[in-house]
This record gives C-alpha cells, sequence and structure tokens, in this order.
C-alpha cells in the first residue's frame, strides 16, 4: 500500500512539474509575442524639408570662400539656434588640393546636452566647386541639392520637429562638415600627392574634427551619415564601410526602413565601401558610424546628374526626404 501511495505522489509532482513547465513555456511565448512598446515619434514634415534644401540652393553654391557659403552658415546658426540648440562653430584654415587657402566651419548643434548617452548625426554643407562630371561650364561651381543640401535639410527639419515637440530620451549632436566636396577627382585635374598630414583631399571637414573634437573626450553610442538622401528615385544600398565598422547599426536603421514600409528606398544589398565622411568619424573618432547615401548599381556610381549642373533642386523629391527622415527619426526616438 505505501509503494503504491508513493507512485501515486510521484505522479502527481510529476503532472504539478509538467503544468509548471507548460505554464512557463506559455508566458515565454507571450512575452515574445508582446508588441515593441509605442513611442511619440513627432512628425517628419517633408515640405519643411524640402523648404530647407531649396533656401540653400537659392544661396547659390556654397563653395568655402564664397558669399553663398557665409550666408549659409550664418543660416544654419540661426536656425538651429532658434530651436533651443546648443551651437559651437569650429573654424580652421585649410589649403586644397588646387593650392586655394579657405577657412572652413564645422557647425555643430547640440540638443539634451547633458544627457550621457549621445547619438551623432551627420551631413556635409558645402558644395563642390567643378562640375568635373559634365560635359558643359566644367569649370563652374554646382548647386548640390543633392550632394550635400539634401543631408543637411532633413537634419534641420528633425532639428525643429524635435524641438517642437517631445524630445527623444538621447541626446542628439548635429555636425554639418564643411569642405567634404573640395576633392581631387584624379580624372579630372590630375594626381596631387597629399600634404599637411591630411589623408585625403575629401572630407576635409570630418578629418579635422575626428581629430580635434569639438568637446574634449567627446564620443556618441553611434553616428548615422546622410549623403545624397533627397534625389527621385534614391536608393540606399548597405555600404561597405558601414558594415566594416558598425553592421548592428546598418540592421538597426535598415529594419526601422522596412518596418515603415520604406523597403523601396532602403534596399537589403551591399554595395562597396566608399570614401566618406563616416570613414574618418569611425577611423580617427572611434565612433561607429553608418552612411545613407545613394547608391545607383545600373551605373555603378551616384547618378548620372553627381557633380554636373543637372544636381539642383529639380532633382529633389519630397518622398525621399520623407523616408529618410521619419527612419532616423524612429531610430532615434526607439533608442
Amino acid at each position: 500500500m505505501q509503494f503504491k501511495y508513493r507512485l501515486i505522489y510521484i505522479g502527481i509532482a510529476g503532472l504539478t512539474l509538467f503544468s509548471a513547465c507548460d505554464s512557463n513555456k506559455k508566458k515565454a511565448e507571450e512575452v515574445s509575442k508582446e508588441p515593441e512598446k509605442v513611442v511619440n515619434v513627432p512628425n517628419f514634415n517633408a515640405d519643411s524639408a524640402y523648404a530647407y534644401v531649396k533656401k540653400q540652393v537659392d544661396f547659390g553654391p556654397r563653395v568655402p570662400g564664397t558669399e553663398a557659403h557665409a550666408q549659409a552658415a550664418s543660416y544654419f546658426i540661426d536656425q538651429f539656434e532658434s530651436f533651443g540648440a546648443k551651437v559651437q562653430v569650429q573654424e580652421f584654415e585649410v589649403t586644397t588640393f588646387d593650392n586655394q587657402t579657405v577657412t572652413l566651419k564645422n557647425i555643430i548643434a547640440s540638443l539634451n546636452p547633458t544627457a550621457s548617452k549621445r547619438i551623432l548625426l551627420a551631413a556635409h554643407w558645402d558644395s563642390r566647386p567643378f562640375a568635373d562630371k559634365d560635359d558643359k561650364d566644367q569649370y563652374l561651381a554646382i548647386d548640390g541639392a543633392n550632394d550635400g543640401a539634401s543631408g543637411v535639410g532633413v537634419l534641420l527639419e528633425m532639428a525643429r520637429s524635435m524641438t517642437a515637440n517631445n524630445m527623444p530620451d538621447v541626446g542628439v549632436d548635429f555636425i554639418l562638415f564643411d569642405g567634404e566636396d573640395w576633392g581631387n577627382d584624379t580624372a579630372f585635374h590630375g594626381d596631387v600627392p597629399l600634404r599637411d598630414g591630411w589623408s585625403s583631399w575629401w572630407c576635409l571637414g570630418s578629418q579635422y574634427w575626428s581629430k580635434n573634437k569639438h568637446e574634449s573626450g567627446y564620443s556618441a553610442y553611434y553616428g548615422i551619415l546622410l549623403d545624397m538622401v533627397g534625389a527621385k528615385g534614391s536608393e540606399f544600398h548597405k555600404e561597405g564601410g558601414s558594415l566594416r565598422y558598425a553592421p548592428g547599426i546598418v540592421d538597426k536603421v535598415w529594419s526601422r526602413a522596412s518596418s515603415l514600409g520604406y523597403a523601396q528606398y532602403f534596399k537589403n544589398s551591399k554595395q562597396d565601401e566608399i570614401l566618406d565622411d563616416h570613414i574618418f568619424i569611425n577611423e580617427f573618432a572611434k565612433i561607429p558610424t553608418v552612411d545613407i547615401v545613394h547608391y545607383d548599381p545600373s551605373h555603378g556610381y551616384f547618378g548620372d546628374y553627381h557633380h554636373t549642373h543637372d544636381d539642383n533642386i529639380d532633382l529633389i523629391s519630397k518622398e525621399t526626404l520623407e523616408a529618410v527622415g521619419e527612419t532616423v527619426m524612429h531610430v532615434l526616438y526607439y533608442e
């Protein structure tokens, strides 16, 4: 009898154990099925972003040393300050590959400056002094509506919307790099040996900032660079340098874009590594940074308007600006 009762006891205990396991399994399944937390992400206004792009183009080509360049710099500073950002201007003198000495300005605008966790958002604001890929007026500066102004337009609209609504939990540092596009295209000018400690004739502003940060000891959790993000029919592939330095951030951005319905812009495919501002942020500043940059796989470069006079306001699409701006806004707010 005693043996029989012991069997019954063990059986009941076993049933209890299996029941507990089943219960835990159901709870785990329920947790895994829980929807992502709902975050109140401010609206990204594509009309406003477009207006910011057009304002830059209306100044004229923003070539360092010109009146248009000076006017644009003042405009950016005024805009960021009107949003309540802490603005710092980093001025430095360079001699370009073609022996022009100019003063460049990196413009840094910080929101929520006391937050310890910070995200870096960047674009370049200068435009190319030459139309070296055009078949006419090659030595005249281009508008740079897409190549420069589009990224800045997206960042200005993000700053405006964020400060007009609820701020994200993280701190955000917007950096507008100067001197990105006065590089030496050897097919146009011939090779010029590097000097003065530069690693490239391109991306002078990001090279300088990465070695001389605006605040001692500054760092960020990660960075996102926007370059050529406004043209009609743009495609943003997973760029090789971004994958080399910051694959997790690439996944974060592209997954968010897909969830928002922007997979037609953010392609799940790889492109070769390119030289852009993010390389120097990664290499010298040691901040994992990705590049959202248009790439045309059918031609193997950045579009047939790249470094030509066709890079004007007619090229800019509000839909493309919205896809990029809304994606980056959601990445920030879901941190």
